[in-house]
């Protein structure tokens, strides 16, 4: 389980070699861990859809998306985690390292205990937002009241994850996707089918994976536990530290509103034309879906690595890291875009069967091969950022880049209709890449 990553950085030191191999360890098991998330879903459906009714179906989905929503506000802690630990692992300070991962448990523990406390209103609110037939609530409302207990231990994943990442130790976080999924799934076929538990029996599924997940992935992190800094309360709890990991991580968490409001509006955007291109525009988004799981290996290895060197203080290894990951980067979306312009009106016909959202989604093809392409930098430009922590700069160009978004999407729509809409899109792309690349400099001076 352990994957002997790359040792430290230290300055003053000799540096282990920066290859083509090294980024691809790293990026290669996070793509093949991604791809087991959209299984897991599958799973779900297929299974309580055994049962022979829709209610059970829509509340296994309803009460899936309530939870993702609310454990998604924490995802901040996976990329701050990250940063915070590749940097202490750059300057050779394994006290810190694990510190940061202790303080990171502690945040998870603290946010699903709120989230436990909380989640009479947290639920009424999202059924107030989203209501349903009330067949449907009352068997949605089982499945939280149960999954809500994994809480802290979901939320434990992120913070465990971005250790790992930050370790460069990549190959943990698959073997610990594959366990967790493979464990629900598992209890998802024994509980509902085996045992006739129903909805509850997917809850309790996801529950106990969860937990397994968390003592899994603890597992994985023991040599954290092997020195004094995670029992050092005066390390772990120091003002200047914590101050410095809430700014990090508040501003990761503006960014990410930002960011899905950009994107949502897209799409609520679309439903201006009628469901036809709303339905075709939401399976197009499936392939930006696709292209963002398989960007994610290079973005967390520009996170591991760009974070090493700039806490190393190694400008010419952070620039040289920028340059690998971003190159295996583009060979990715130069591949998939390729591949959804010449395959992607396969991939329609099996997404839906609609004739008229077949033919919709195959008018606006071309935006959506483009799209990989167009959003590669300001992808990769978030790992590096995310690396060195630069997190203010992330959120003030995410503020402007949605502004100047917006205001695209108001001059182009008129102009051009649902074409101008996908093309205020690729502005939003553009926009991010520019504003972060215009900070890039400073990020490679800090780093010196």
């Amino acid at each position: 389980m352990n994957d002997a990553p790359a040792s430290p950085v230290a300055a003053g030191e000799a540096p282990a070699p920066l290859t083509h191999r090294r980024v691809l360890a790293i990026a290669v098991p996070i793509m093949l861990s991604n791809a087991t998330t959209p299984l897991l879903g599958a799973v779900d459906t297929g299974v309580i859809g055994q049962l022979g009714a829709a209610a059970p179906i829509g509340a296994v989905g309803m009460g899936a998306v309530i939870l993702s929503f609310i454990y998604w506000t924490m995802g901040f802690l996976r990329m701050g985690t990250s940063g915070l630990v590749a940097q202490a692992r750059g300057r050779g300070d394994s006290a810190e390292c694990a510190a940061l991962l202790l303080r990171g448990m502690l945040i998870a523990g603290a946010s699903g205990l709120i989230f436990i406390l909380l989640q009479a209103p947290l639920f009424w609110a999202a059924f107030e937002l989203s209501p349903a037939s009330a067949e449907v609530e009352d068997m949605a409302r089982d499945y939280l009241s149960l999954r809500i207990w994994g809480g802290p231990f979901a939320i434990s994943v992120y913070a465990l994850t971005g250790w790992l990442i930050a370790m460069e130790r990549t190959r943990g976080v698959l073997i610990l996707q594959i366990a967790m999924n493979g464990l629900n799934i598992a209890l998802d076929l024994l509980f509902v089918l085996g045992f006739g538990w129903g909805v509850e029996g997917v809850a309790a599924a996801t529950l106990i994976s969860e937990v397994g997940g968390a003592a899994l992935g603890l597992w994985m992190c023991r040599d954290a536990f092997a020195g004094d800094g995670w029992r050092d309360p005066a390390r772990i709890f120091d003002r200047v530290r914590l101050i410095n990991m809430a700014k990090v991580n508040g501003d990761i968490l503006i960014r990410s509103c930002l960011l899905q409001f950009g994107f949502g509006f897209f799409l609520f955007r679309s439903a201006d034309w009628g469901d036809v291109s709303l339905a075709a525009n939401q399976v197009l988004m499936q392939f930006l879906a696709i292209s963002a799981y398989a960007l994610d290996g290079f973005a967390f290895a520009a996170e591991a690595l760009v974070g090493q060197f700039f806490g190393a203080r190694r400008p010419d290894l952070l620039r040289r890291a920028s340059r690998l990951t971003s190159a295996w980067g583009l060979a990715c979306v130069a591949t998939l875009g390729a591949g959804f312009w010449l395959l992607g009106g396969a991939i329609i016909d099996l997404m839906t069967t609609a004739p008229e959202v077949r033919a919709a989604a195959r008018e606006y093809l071309p935006w959506a091969a483009l799209a990989p392409v167009v959003g590669l930098p300001a992808f990769m430009l978030d790992g590096i950022f995310i690396g060195a922590t630069r997190t203010r700069d992330m959120r003030n160009a995410m503020l402007w880049s949605l502004a100047l978004y917006l205001a695209a999407w108001a001059a182009l729509v008129p102009l051009f209709g649902l074409h101008g809409l996908w093309a205020a899109l690729m502005c939003f792309f553009v926009l991010r890449a520019i504003t972060l690349g215009l900070r890039y400099p400073a990020l490679v001076r800090a780093a010196a």
